[in-house]
């Protein structure tokens, strides 16, 4: 029978895994307490920082339907459990690990997806939603002034050929 300490940490550790919209396991061997302070402090409030025990994280994750990161439970592992934007995150953490060499991504999930070391360096280099947005935002406002001279164009281009066909024919009137 599991120990009831046990059993809530296994069932927090299954909350924080239900209710984010990424999590980012990473290895901290090496990492002072300090170093893991200004990592939890680079996260932002979108994301939290917890060093946990390999056992009970993955009876934890496979409780809320996430298979794909049992083998990566190997080692010192600590998991960064994200509610926001992901993309924000991946950046702190890649930031971090390029300052601190010790902190190893090792792979994570998004959305349930699961999602390799690479694969999150990858989404660190995306831009940010609000960015992204932005630019989309752009694009269509730009499509649609185009459109509005395409539709302005035509009356205004059929005025001139009238006005040009009215001046033809009345130099023809007056020729004869």
């Amino acid at each position: 029978m599991a120990r009831p300490d046990k059993a809530a940490a296994v069932a927090e550790l299954a909350d924080q895994f239900r209710d984010s919209n990424a999590a980012v396991l990473t290895e901290y061997r090496g990492l002072t307490v300090a170093q893991l302070k200004t990592l939890r402090r680079s996260l932002g409030e979108n994301a939290q920082y917890a060093v946990v025990k390999n056992t009970l994280t993955k009876i934890a994750a496979n409780q809320a339907g996430i298979t794909a990161l049992d083998d990566q439970f190997a080692g010192p592992t600590a998991v960064a459990f994200i509610t926001g934007d992901p993309v924000e995150s991946a950046k702190s953490l890649r930031d971090f690990a390029k300052e601190n060499p010790n902190l190893i991504i090792k792979g994570g999930v998004l959305d349930g997806k699961a999602l390799t070391a690479d694969e999150i360096k990858k989404l660190a280099d995306l831009e940010s939603r609000e960015v992204l947005l932005s630019k989309l935002a752009g694009a269509f406002k730009g499509k649609q002034s185009q459109a509005a001279s395409l539709f302005q164009a035509l009356p205004s281009k059929l005025v001139r050929t009238v006005d040009a066909l009215r001046a033809k024919q009345a130099e023809q009137g007056g020729a004869e």
